[in-house]
């Protein structure tokens, strides 16, 4: 197909100092969109802050004839998340793309999971993408549509050991995006998620220095590209993408125990377990509402 290109196009990228993020505002800028580049440059726990991360990268984008502006807010408040989309307001007059991509972690296990670190990585991570993606959602509303991507992560999928404040952001941030591609959809926002697998600053593994290492950032860049064009129609869904492969992930219903109206007894789900659990033949439902719909049916069936 015809190169995906985003002339006149105005997109935002948050946490874009480094890493994933980095990847993506170049590569928007490489293919003519016009980038606002938000970055608070502090460290991978969110304390600190210093504007050199987004500023070079503004810079490195400016070298090559592109164009863009930094932000230096933090994603985790109100008043940060609304000076991002007014920072592209002023700037270039409009809002097409955001990228919710900014992060941090807290890591600890479970018994000794903090509030301090729970709220911490909730305020970047959940609240983040809220504050982020609002003010842009309410614009695009009122102006034509445009396109969000959300980052989530492996670890909010499918859960991971010692990190269960950002798996649950990243998890929530996944009924985030589910709920904003429902009630966008009339409007022309298209919501999606990525949970990318690279090598960064954040995951402490060290970022390759080369764009073909299969761990690089810029190996998941294509995909969120792909998701922001305008003539992607896909929205409501997630995809895993890093180390050359792209997958899609979504939550499935199995086929069920269904004894109909029949009262049931702790002992009676006890025996029926492996009817219950059965994931043989799965179905993926669009909301919540359908649910219902297929609860009915199974009824409806005995």
């Amino acid at each position: 197909m015809s190169e995906l290109t985003f002339d006149g196009s105005v997109v935002i990228v948050t946490g874009a100092g480094h890493g994933v993020g980095r990847a993506h505002a170049l590569e928007f800028a490489r293919r003519g969109a016009k980038v606002v580049v938000n970055d608070l440059g502090g460290n991978t726990d969110g304390t600190g802050g210093s504007e050199g991360a987004a500023a070079d990268v503004v810079a490195e984008i400016k070298a090559s004839g592109g164009e863009a502006v930094a932000n230096f807010q933090s994603v985790a408040t109100p008043e940060g998340g609304e000076s991002i989309t007014q920072t592209a307001l002023d700037a270039f007059g409009r809002v097409d793309a955001v990228i919710s991509n900014a992060g941090i972690l807290r890591d600890r296990t479970f018994a000794k999971l903090t509030v301090e670190d729970l709220d911490a990585v909730l305020d970047v991570h959940l609240r983040g993408s809220f504050f982020v993606c609002a003010p842009a959602f309410r614009w695009m509303k009122d102006n034509g549509g445009g396109r969000i991507v959300i980052t989530s992560s492996a670890s909010g999928l499918f859960g991971n050991f010692g990190q269960s404040n950002y798996a649950a952001a990243k998890l929530g941030a996944v009924g985030l995006m589910r709920v904003m591609a429902l009630e966008g959809a009339r409007n022309g926002i298209n919501v999606n998620a990525i949970a990318p697998m690279a090598n960064t600053r954040l995951t402490g593994a060290g970022e390759p220095e080369a764009a073909d290492d299969v761990k690089s950032p810029a190996r998941v860049t294509p995909l969120v590209v792909a998701l922001a064009h305008p003539t992607c129609e896909i929205t409501g869904e997630t995809f895993l993408a890093g180390y050359g492969i792209f997958s899609r992930v979504w939550v499935a219903l199995g086929p069920g125990w269904a004894p109909g109206d029949d009262v049931v007894s702790a002992e009676d789900i006890a025996d029926h377990w492996d009817a219950i659990r059965d994931a043989s033949s799965s179905v993926e439902v669009p909301n919540a509402m359908a649910t219902t719909d297929w609860l009915q049916e199974r009824l409806a069936a005995k």
